[in-house]
């Protein structure tokens, strides 16, 4: 089978900030530029979904990849860890004797061995990657000691305050400072499509005490607004505000040039693929 990019130019969003701090590799991808056709031509699935060949989507990784890292010396190339995420709040540090160096965190075909929804590491040469299809993905790094987080955020991991447990343990197992932390909130399904159960705002309720900021009455449907939710937990574990950075695209209605920019499994009915965030250090 030929697998062509045909040029086009892989989609990722970056925070522009971050570009001052040369020794960090980060990147959220959109569903431009692949190589999968059954989601649409072009298409950047980074899922092993049931409906797309699997060569298809390691070419994807491979040009996802390439993008994130940006231009390594020839011949290094990040290693990617993906997790078998389980809508928790499980944080996995990952360090040097778990085997990471070796390859022992993925399968021989690139599938995940990890079970959790987020991880926390310190370790040159590696890029943390969660995947989302309207989800919250929220990566994290500490500017001083270079250790980088990064977490997979529904509503269930939301509520069950993942992104502060996530801080937590950079606190615990590197000594990290929240005031050195840099944060940001990518592209997840928004406010504006989000519409959820009284079950979920009950949820909220029994956690945060800011849980009626978060639900907004759209129409005749109540609206949860994730991208404040996941913000608020970076506060409240100590971030600075000027630190945080919200990306506000919504992957069930954001557009590029016409077409749909992300993957959505709510929109598009669960027959969808998936996006990738990673955060890494050289």
């Amino acid at each position: 089978m030929s697998i062509v990019n045909k040029g086009l130019t892989v989609g990722i969003e970056q925070v522009a900030s971050w570009s001052s701090y040369k020794w960090l590799r980060h990147g959220f991808s959109t569903r431009q530029g692949g190589v999968s056709t059954v989601y649409g031509s072009n298409s950047l699935n980074l899922g092993w979904t049931k409906d797309d060949d699997p060569a298809l989507v390691a070419e994807n990784r491979r040009l996802f990849y390439q993008a994130a890292q940006g231009n390594e010396p020839e011949g290094r190339d990040l290693q990617t860890v993906t997790f078998r995420q389980i809508h928790s709040a499980l944080i996995l540090p990952i360090r040097k004797n778990d085997g990471a160096s070796e390859g022992k965190l993925q399968t021989a075909d690139g599938k995940a061995v990890l079970e959790g929804d987020g991880a926390v590491t310190d370790l040159p040469g590696l890029m943390l990657g969660v995947q989302t299809a309207d989800c919250v993905p929220v990566l994290i790094a500490d500017v001083n000691k270079r250790v980088v987080a990064a977490i997979h955020a529904g509503w269930r991991g939301t509520v069950a305050r993942i992104v502060e447990k996530g801080i937590a343990t950079m606190q615990k197992e590197y000594g990290s400072r929240p005031e050195d932390l840099v944060a940001a909130v990518g592209p997840s399904i928004g406010a504006c499509c989000y519409a959820v159960g009284e079950e979920v705002r009950t949820e909220f309720g029994s956690q945060f005490n800011y849980a009626d900021a978060l639900f907004s009455t759209v129409g005749d449907q109540m609206h949860l607004d994730l991208w404040q939710a996941n913000r608020r937990q970076l506060l409240d574990a100590g971030v600075p505000a000027e630190k945080i950075t919200v990306l506000g695209e919504c992957t069930a209605c954001a557009r590029s040039d016409g077409e749909r920019k992300y993957f959505s499994h709510r929109d598009e009915h669960g027959f969808t693929g998936r996006m990738m965030s990673v955060i890494g250090v050289v």
